[in-house]
């Protein structure tokens, strides 16, 4: 009995390829470049499973032209990538790689609020320049972080481990999310409370965006949003480009509506808005946030597993539309 066909989408580790090999016909794009829908589409007409990653536009055109198709693995936690409705129409089961990477992407959003509110990068910037020629007590002064009022819109698991490490800091935890965690994980995330979104915007000193990129969740933050915030304030958005406005974002930054942002995901990334490069009060990363050796090959081989079991034992451990499953 001949083996299922996969393809994999854009250059992953070598020995992920090998563990595939060993169930799947294997067929990887040649190059690391990201394909253009034509060629997507032709890749994948006589496949059974795609092995992709946020940079592939799973389109309901795609979805349409690849009739063999029972399996979509997306190595990444958000999925706004594939047209998730077109897909369970069709009878194929889509997976994502939650949990492996919360604590890193944790690790990072403090990166990016630590950078941001002390202002790492553009003090070396200026360092960097030769301007540093003597100490002054008002060089380039920050806000503080510790004893401060850290806001998280969006309280998963990566918003529930942001908030865990604020205890180190002294911090006031304050939330907005669909809805309220249990008492239990609120205490966890240093006694979270969860307020609605104006009184965040209003009361906390620094504000994380964790949550899904969806059509209700574009431009959860814009020029009103941004309006309310104090203009000591920071914004780390580690989620998904469109969940801020980035132009509205930079109106705000120019004029000093807020203190600074630490900026991971942008909208139409890798192309992003020109405005951010005149700014000295940001802090931009190549979306970054799960970006460690161990996390990544982490994500990789839950990835690898969700399409081992969705074309083997046809029960991925990840399945984001069950009712496929339940259909089948």
């Amino acid at each position: 009995m001949s083996k299922p066909r996969i393809f994999i989408t854009r250059s992953i580790f070598p020995e992920v390829i090998e563990r595939l090999r060993g169930h799947f016909e294997v067929e990887c794009n040649p190059s690391d470049e990201v394909m253009a829908p034509q060629e997507l589409a032709a890749a994948l007409r006589d496949k059974q499973g795609v092995y992709c990653t946020p940079t592939e536009r799973m389109s309901a055109e795609i979805i349409a032209a690849c009739p063999d198709l029972k399996a979509i693995c997306n190595m990444a936690v958000g999925h706004n990538n594939i047209d998730l409705d077109a897909a369970t129409r069709a009878g194929i089961m889509v997976t994502n790689t939650p949990d492996v990477l919360n604590e890193t992407t944790a690790d990072f959003a403090w990166a990016l609020l630590l950078a941001t509110a002390r202002r790492v990068t553009e003090s070396e910037h200026w360092l960097r320049a030769g301007k540093w020629d003597k100490w002054r007590i008002d060089t380039l002064l920050g806000v503080d972080v510790h004893g401060s009022t850290l806001g998280i819109i969006g309280m998963g698991r990566i918003g529930q481990a942001i908030a865990r490490r604020s205890m180190g800091f002294d911090m006031q935890v304050i939330y907005h999310n669909r809805s309220r965690l249990s008492p239990e994980l609120e205490a966890k995330a240093n006694q979270a409370r969860l307020v609605g979104k104006e009184e965040l915007l209003r009361s906390a000193d620094h504000v994380i965006l964790t949550l899904p990129y969806t059509a209700e969740s574009h431009h959860t933050i814009g020029a009103a949003e941004l309006a309310l915030m104090k203009p000591t304030a920071t914004l780390v958005n580690i989620a998904r480009g469109g969940i801020v406005d980035d132009a509205a974002l930079i109106d705000a930054l120019h004029a000093g509506r807020i203190a600074g942002a630490g900026i991971d995901v942008f909208e139409n990334e890798p192309r992003f808005h020109p405005g951010f490069l005149g700014l000295s009060n940001v802090v931009l990363t190549p979306h970054l946030g799960s970006a460690s050796a161990p996390t990544r090959k982490a994500m990789a081989n839950c990835a690898a597993d969700n399409l081992i079991a969705a074309l083997t034992a046809g029960t991925p451990p990840n399945i984001l539309n069950p009712q496929v499953q339940k259909k089948g």
